[in-house]
């Protein structure tokens, strides 16, 4: 008898391991050495360019990557989680081929969909360097990898997220207040209603950021809120919908006129829907934060591939490749540097692969924050996501 289908369409944590998550051809080559009694000694590089473009991308996914080869009789050198790379390798392996042939098809996915998420992320934190940054992207994802999408987003720079079940993953709270159903099932006309039941609600230290514009305007909502809720009021959320936006900015700019001329207070404005950086570049002198939804989580994956670039220590590489173990190098200007091992690097330049994993073993921590700090950095030495002059 079958065994019965799983609830939801998900690759377990157990396939993954144990080297089921991966595509057939890789079982194919595992029967055909096995069969032809041969495991080389080999060095694999995961690499997007070969050579630096100039066009960088952030490196998220080390640490799941850590996770699926420990255990595995290799060496394991990799980037820095929150390394902005544009060409050479960003994770390397060494040991006998069959050690970790399965593992390529996950560990390619783990690298590849992270990178893209984190890499879009970066993008918006430097849009808006000031702001405060929300993922609000989980609800375009498959839930399985809601966790993946918000650590990646962090590690981008962002600070915080929505999704509850990923923050009890990565061990962070989630983020957020209320949506348009909570006043929709009040009605029209009793939003007061709706913001003074939340209030009461939920806990004292969750701030009050009262949604404004359900079902009047964005201005008339907003006062109403303040007016409501007082110096309880944290701020007020717009997230018109794309089909009546109009000019958003010149919306938050009536919105805060209008506080300024009741002497309202100084009410935080957050700004949701569709947003990107372009977006952010052109409201962050009038918003306090954004909730960014599917430019995060919808970013193309990085196009990884994973290479044998050395044989029982002799270089080698398919058509296309290039042969041989390699460093890469960061220099003072921000440049990204590749060349062969053993080799002298530039004057100045600082080596980035460094040991994750030695006999099977993780040998590296892991941490969000520091992640994020060097993504930061990196942008600044590398000038990605400087604004358009």
């Amino acid at each position: 008898m079958d065994a019965p289908a799983p609830d939801f369409d998900v690759v377990t944590s157990a396939a993954i391991r144990e080297g089921r998550a991966t595509d057939a051809y890789f079982a194919r080559t595992e029967e055909t050495l096995r069969h032809a009694d041969r495991n080389p000694s080999v060095v694999a590089e995961v690499t997007a360019d070969q050579f630096p473009d100039g066009e960088f991308e952030l490196l998220a996914g080390v640490k799941d990557a850590a996770a699926l080869l420990a255990g595995h009789d290799v060496d394991v050198d990799a980037l820095p989680e929150g390394t902005l790379f544009d060409g050479g390798p960003v994770l390397r392996i060494e040991g006998n081929y069959l050690e970790f042939a399965r593992t390529e098809t996950s560990l390619l996915g783990f690298l590849s969909h992270a990178s893209g998420v984190a890499t879009a992320a970066l993008e918006c934190r430097r849009a808006a360097p000031g702001a405060n940054l929300l993922s609000f992207g989980a609800r375009h994802v498959h839930p399985s990898v809601a966790a993946m999408v918000e650590r990646s987003a962090l590690v981008g720079g962002f600070d915080g997220f929505s999704h509850v079940a990923a923050g009890e993953v990565i061990g962070r709270e989630a983020s957020g207040t209320m949506p348009h159903a909570l006043l929709i099932c009040f009605g029209r006309g009793e939003q007061e209603a709706a913001w003074r039941a939340f209030d009461e609600a939920v806990p004292a230290d969750t701030p009050r950021i009262a949604l404004c514009d359900t079902y009047s305007d964005e201005k008339d909502e907003t006062i109403r809120a303040v007016e409501e809720l007082g110096d309880r009021l944290s701020g007020v959320r717009l997230d018109t919908t794309g089909s009546r936006r109009g000019d958003f900015r010149h919306i938050v700019r009536e919105v805060e006129w209008e506080l300024d001329a009741r002497a309202l207070g100084d009410v935080d404005v957050f700004l949701s829907g569709g947003l990107g950086p372009d977006d952010l570049r052109e409201l962050r002198d009038v918003a306090d934060g954004f909730g960014v939804g599917g430019h995060v989580s919808n970013a193309d994956p990085v196009d990884f591939a994973l290479d044998i670039v050395e044989v029982d220590g002799e270089p080698a590489a398919k058509r296309g490749k290039l042969s041989g173990a390699k460093e890469v190098y960061r220099t003072a200007d921000g440049g990204h540097h590749v060349g062969l091992r053993g080799r002298e690097g530039p004057e100045d330049g600082e080596a980035l692969l460094e040991p994750l994993i030695r006999d099977g073993e993780v040998v590296r921590e892991f941490s969000i924050d520091e992640a994020a700090e060097r993504a930061l950095r990196d942008a600044e030495s590398t000038g990605f996501g400087a604004d358009p002059e």
